[in-house]
């Protein structure tokens, strides 16, 4: 009789990865994120645990939106106030705060639990090209038909 491997937390190895977001899309760059920081490239995959690896991305301020999204879709926030609910067009948050939009697209990606909120602290997202992660070790992560 074969048993079910089930993965355990100790045996995980936890890699770091840099992703430069020069001429990416926002949607593209956030889906191949959120499979890295949930480890569903490894085949040792377990959606109830923190299998991924950290996640560097660089040149934030350099991602792109397709069509005409960038002048007519907004981004939301909420004081937690009545009437709190601001929203502004993703031109301006690029241009003000391009880590804010980045983030905004991948925590939309990842578990609305206890897990996605462990998942979210291992990505790290810098506006230029400079990142203060050398010690880790990053390696560079590629993935095709990233451009427009």
């Amino acid at each position: 009789m074969t048993r079910t491997y089930s993965p355990k937390a100790a045996d995980q190895k936890h890699d770091w990865l840099v992703i430069d977001a020069t001429d990416v899309v926002l949607g593209r760059l956030a889906s191949h994120a959120a499979a890295l920081l949930r480890g569903k490239h490894k085949p040792t995959f377990a959606p109830h645990m923190d299998m991924g690896d950290y996640v560097i991305i660089v040149n934030a301020d350099k991602v792109v939106l397709t069509a005409n999204k960038a002048a007519k879709k907004l981004a939301y926030r909420h004081s937690g106030y009545p009437g709190g609910l601001r929203s502004v067009s993703y031109t301006e948050l690029l241009e003000k705060n391009p880590e804010r939009a980045v983030e905004k697209a991948i925590r939309g990606m990842l578990p609305k639990n206890s897990l996605g909120a462990d998942l979210f602290r291992k990505l790290k997202v810098y506006r230029g090209a400079e990142h203060p992660h050398a010690a880790q070790q990053p390696t560079p992560y590629t993935f095709g038909q990233v451009a427009q």
